[in-house]
């Protein structure tokens, strides 16, 4: 489970991001000051990634910046600074994204995603599940040594499913993972694609469903 830092002054802003990457699968640690997060990086830096502010109280979201970076902990501005300056600033000075408030929840987590993308190390050539096999470089699947055939966004669905293992995963985010954020169809056909590769893989143990949320690939 991958830990964000959600450095950010705005309590109800901060409980909310926190209670979103929650229900996302991240584990998120929130703080509310710049200097006492400083404090806190010189004895815990395992972070995957910082969702930070760039107005804070003790230190400023420049100053911690360059702190981060030292730690080798990825960042996305969340901040009210919309001005082309401070952007230019910000990601000059090495953030991954920047994104001005107010923003849309699902667009965050979306950017989260392709940020954690990049920084994630390479997914070994061939993926064990069980008595399945995940091959990447040929795009083949097999169980038991059998080949399974699967649509091409099946293997994507699945390679997804994968990639967030132990993870609750939700529709909306595999259908914008999948098509782009901005699909626009329904949510059944993430449960079609499920539906199938439970049948083919039996995998109705593997991938769970989270009632009302999304999904869950359950694998150790």
């Amino acid at each position: 489970m991958e830990k964000i830092l959600v450095i950010e002054d705005e309590t109800a802003i901060n409980d909310l991001i926190c209670m979103n990457l929650e229900i996302a699968g991240y584990e998120p640690t929130p703080f509310f000051d710049g200097a006492k997060f400083s404090q806190h990086l010189a004895k815990q830096d395992n972070y995957d990634l910082a969702l930070l502010d760039i107005m804070l109280p003790g230190k400023d979201g420049f100053e911690l910046l360059e702190e981060l970076k030292a730690h080798g902990i990825p960042v996305i501005y969340l901040t009210a600074k919309g001005d082309l300056s401070s952007k230019v600033k910000g990601l000059r000075s090495g953030a991954e994204d920047y994104i001005v408030k107010p923003f849309e929840m699902l667009e965050l987590l979306v950017r989260i995603d392709k940020v954690l993308d990049r920084v994630r190390k390479d997914m070994p050539e061939e993926i064990h599940i069980r008595d399945v096999v995940i091959n990447e470089q040929s795009r083949t699947v097999t169980k038991n040594g059998v080949e399974i055939s699967l649509q091409p966004m099946e293997y994507n669905c699945l390679l997804t499913f994968w990639k967030y293992r132990n993870r609750v995963i939700t529709r909306d985010q595999i259908l914008n993972i999948l098509w782009g954020v901005d699909f626009e169809g329904e949510s059944r056909t993430v449960d079609v694609h499920v539906g199938n590769l439970r049948k083919k893989l039996d995998f109705g143990d593997v991938i769970k469903t989270v009632p009302r949320v999304g999904y869950r690939m359950e694998v150790s």
